[in-house]
């Protein structure tokens, strides 16, 4: 009896001195155990410290048209990425997409390609874009841009350009990135500091789920004439939107009109070597105001459609009230003199999923 008493004195003695020395200690979760770290040999990695509060929201189009070829196509190469930055800097969430589509003509200028054809981006394309079939790649596209994606967050850009990619633009080798991301990230990682630099405040929140959508089309393009040249036109409107809970937090939404033309010989008559700017980029020399007699010019009327869904969910967005294509709502069609539908139809492709 005395012997199971002492027992019983040691356990809790035993006890008490291990309390004592866990004394300003700190605890952490591995399993259902709360032991202090050094308790074990192998303790989890600690969780990244997560942003709170109002994040930037920001979007980037980048497109080139140098790929083009007198008397055989109009090549777009489009960079689309959309990105949540807190005010630190650090990089929340990150989505990268891309279109790669060309309108072929030929010799005598007469545009040979299917101008109804769908275009697709890459990630919608997935593992149809053929890199890892046709190009033996082990990842496909889609993978690799989501791998550059996931290793910009909690990173800032001129931690993501260290660390990201070497002197020739590639993933360094040896990294854990370089193991997925084996195409040139140069391109994207600067498409990323883009981005982050024309993110603003628009309501989105650290957590807030982003999304990025395009709709791209070639049915502007038009073959030449011995009294205009042709023009294989590539429009695409983009957006980047957070949801919270169903309802949209944060919105920006932005357009390029990528023009290649050529004559009658099918020869390229445009500069094909300068860059593509957005139409937000080009501002009030877009025209709309100088040349077209609108109160407001286009970015300014894209930037007052994205505030205004902000708060609304998307069957709310696709609801708007409209009048031959226009806003009927009076606030909105104060600021907004557009035809709607094809902000409408972004807003309810990037919401989908």
């Amino acid at each position: 009896m005395m012997n199971k008493k002492l027992s019983i004195l040691l356990a809790v003695l035993l006890l008490a001195a291990l309390l004592a020395g866990c004394a300003g200690t700190p605890v952490v979760y591995y399993g259902n155990c709360t032991c202090p770290t050094g308790s074990h040999d192998t303790p989890p990695e600690p969780s990244k410290p997560q942003a709170t509060g109002s994040v930037r929201t920001g979007l980037a189009v980048v497109t080139s048209v140098k790929d083009s070829v007198s008397g055989e196509k109009a090549a777009y190469d489009v960079t689309l990425v959309a990105v949540t930055v807190d005010d630190m800097g650090k990089i929340q969430d990150c989505v990268i997409d891309g279109v790669s589509a060309n309108i072929a003509f030929d010799a005598a200028g007469v545009i040979t390609s299917d101008l109804t054809a769908p275009i697709q981006t890459k990630n919608e394309l997935g593992d149809e874009y053929g890199m890892k079939l046709y190009g033996g790649a082990k990842y496909e596209w889609y993978e690799q841009a989501d791998a550059l994606a996931r290793y910009a967050v909690g990173k800032t850009v001129e931690e993501l350009k260290n660390g990201a990619i070497d002197e020739t633009g590639k993933a360094p080798a040896g990294s854990d990135l370089a193991s997925t991301a084996t195409i040139y990230l140069g391109g994207y990682v600067s498409a990323i500091e883009e981005a982050v630099k024309n993110a603003k405040h628009m309501g989105a929140n650290a957590g807030d789920e982003l999304r990025l959508s395009a709709i791209c089309s070639a049915a502007s393009s038009v073959s030449a004439t011995a009294d205009k040249a042709g023009t294989a036109q590539l429009d695409c409107d983009v957006t980047a939107v957070t949801v919270k809970d169903g309802v949209i937090t944060s919105c920006v939404i932005d357009s390029v009109q990528a023009k290649v033309t050529f004559d009658t010989t099918g020869t390229i008559t445009s500069d094909i070597a300068s860059p593509v700017q957005t139409k937000t980029q080009l501002g009030d020399s877009y025209g709309m105001v100088a040349w077209g007699g609108a109160q407001h010019e286009w970015y300014e009327q894209a930037a007052a459609f994205a505030n205004y869904v902000v708060g609304k969910t998307p069957a709310q967005v696709a609801d708007i009230a409209v009048s031959e294509g226009k806003p009927a709502d009076v606030d909105l069609s104060a600021s907004v003199t557009i035809a709607i539908g094809g902000f409408q139809a972004l807003i309810a492709k990037a919401t989908a999923r």
